[in-house]
């Protein structure tokens, strides 16, 4: 099934289709985001916590990212991540262990990527847009840790919607000074050639300390935005409940 839905969307990516064809793939787009949708409705407030899949518990990174995650449910946050293995495990399991709410969005991948044990609730899905969309959706906050391609293309998206007022002006954190340096002085020739504003750069704050993470959080996030907004109520005609462990 996985190899199915891999091979859809390399047929995707070909161009062009039939209508029908065409068609097909925009019921199934829209299924996705329905099914997430109804999946992820009553998670609360969350804040996303982007991270690599491939650093492992005793890494420096993994047990950075269990704290995080366990001070923001602290926080009264729940916590969202791609709901697979390595730092987005350490996220779920940080707060998990400390009694709070831990949720994911699991990508279906070629090589079986299979949702982490420290997820309370978590929705799979085929289409990487579709995901990225779900975990922008429902979050006041972004915070990314090292990671690769996949990582700075959701931290990239979640400060690209900031910047161009897509969305609200949610914080975004990102952890590892030494392992973003590179990143940062490139972000800094872009604004010396002038193909972002001076003022782009003051979209993320760049950090190695949880307290101060936690700081920025409170301030931007908690002060600026309602922590416990009007939440969504489950809707008997559709089928809908609320789980125990979001009560």
């Amino acid at each position: 099934m996985k190899k199915k839905h891999h091979q859809i969307e390399i047929k995707f990516l070909e161009g062009p289709q039939s209508r029908w064809k065409e068609l097909k793939f925009a019921f199934k787009v829209f299924a996705e985001f329905i099914r997430g949708y109804r999946q992820l409705a009553f998670v609360g407030p969350c804040v996303t916590i982007f991270g690599s899949a491939r650093f492992h518990p005793g890494d420096k990174y993994y047990e950075l990212t269990e704290k995080v995650g366990a001070e923001v449910a602290k926080m009264g946050f729940t916590v969202l991540t791609g709901g697979g293995p390595g730092l987005m495990e350490a996220a779920n399991k940080g707060a998990k262990e400390v009694g709070g709410r831990s949720v994911g969005c699991n990508i279906i991948l070629p090589h079986e990527q299979k949702p982490n044990p420290y997820l309370d609730r978590w929705v799979n899905i085929r289409y990487f847009f579709v995901r990225k969309t779900l975990l922008i959706k429902y979050s006041y906050a972004f915070i990314c840790m090292p990671g690769g391609f996949g990582t700075l293309d959701e931290l990239f998206e979640a400060i690209t919607l900031i910047q161009t007022k897509k969305i609200k002006d949610f914080p975004v954190i990102v952890f590892g000074k030494e392992y973003h340096r590179e990143m940062m002085e490139h972000i800094e020739r872009m604004k010396i050639n002038g193909t972002i504003s001076p003022e782009d750069v003051d979209l993320f704050f760049v950090t190695d300390s949880v307290k101060d993470a936690m700081k920025v959080l409170k301030e931007k996030s908690i002060k600026r935005f309602d922590l416990h907004p009007k939440k969504q109520q489950p809707k008997g005609f559709l089928f809908e409940r609320r789980y125990w462990f979001f009560k």
